[in-house]
């Protein structure tokens, strides 16, 4: 009975501390809501959204093709989409990719933000070279991988190799940056210097 009275008399006697506790409840509710209004997140795709991803139509000669009308209907969410180009960064080291195109500069594989793109920098183009492979050297990943990691893989590497500045980015690491930031489109920079490891040529 005397330790409820006490925390009583310290509650009225202090108002102003459970008036700022209050506060700041209040501030990090509105700021929860009004990022998830920002940016609803979607964890994980409705199964028939997921395989409608998988149904996109290259061209016959593999470069760009059309995406399905899922991609629209959800809002090309792999390509603006912070959360899902995080998610690409995080699964760009997972697999190992940085073994062949180091951070992006390229190494045994060829550079992402160069400008040269073999299969063209559109999303088709590059969800299936990751899906499919390519020849001399580029493996399949759709045995790996989910429909939907593919998917946001493809939105990072377009985003290291853009031409044009992107507002989303994915999250910086904190190790020593070799390079721009992902979003802002290295690729228009070195696009006038040619491939990485070959003699400046006409564009493509």
């Amino acid at each position: 009975m005397g330790a409820e009275n006490r925390l009583t008399e310290r509650t009225v006697a202090n108002p102003t501390s459970a008036l700022a506790a209050g506060a700041l409840l209040l501030l990090v509710g509105v700021g929860g809501l009004l990022g998830w209004l920002r940016q609803p997140r979607e964890l994980r795709l409705d199964p028939p959204a997921a395989a409608d991803l998988d149904r996109f139509r290259p061209m016959p000669n593999g470069i760009s093709g059309t995406p399905p009308q899922s991609y629209f209907a959800l809002g090309k969410p792999y390509e603006t989409d912070a959360y899902n180009l995080s998610q690409g960064k995080r699964l760009y080291a997972w697999f190992g990719c940085a073994a062949c195109h180091g951070d992006g500069r390229g190494g045994a594989g060829p550079s992402l933000v160069d400008g040269w793109w073999l299969y063209g920098p559109e999303m088709v183009s590059i969800v299936a070279s990751i899906r499919d492979g390519r020849p001399h050297g580029m493996p399949a990943f759709h045995g790996r991988m989910t429909i939907e990691q593919i998917w946001q893989l493809a939105g990072y590497v377009q985003t290291i190799g853009s031409y044009t500045p992107k507002i989303a980015a994915p999250s910086r690491n904190d190790d020593k940056h070799t390079r721009p930031a992902e979003n802002r489109g290295p690729a228009i920079i070195l696009f006038d210097e040619g491939p990485v490891g070959q003699e400046p040529g006409p564009s493509p």
